[in-house]
């Protein structure tokens, strides 16, 4: 994290949410188990848009609901 703040993935909870394993939604979504685990632990570091895209797509979700601005202030706590 710098002191700009970070963002928050929410792919976890929206799928859980979604009732959706995860090899159906890496089918439905065309991506590897491998960007999965990057996008769900929010180890990624690199946002891909057509991949946001899938994802939302798959999910029936806003990128709003997907991704979180947290203020370097707030991620510290």
């Amino acid at each position: 994290m710098n002191n700009r703040g970070m963002l928050r993935i929410h792919l976890a909870s929206l799928l859980q949410a979604s009732g959706m394993s995860k090899n159906k939604f890496c089918q439905k979504a065309e991506i590897q188990h491998s960007q999965l685990k990057g996008y769900m632990d929010n180890t990624i570091s690199r946002l891909d848009t057509d991949v946001l895209i899938r994802i939302c797509h798959t999910l029936d979700c806003s990128i709003a609901d997907l991704l979180e601005y947290v203020p370097a202030e707030q991620a510290e706590k």
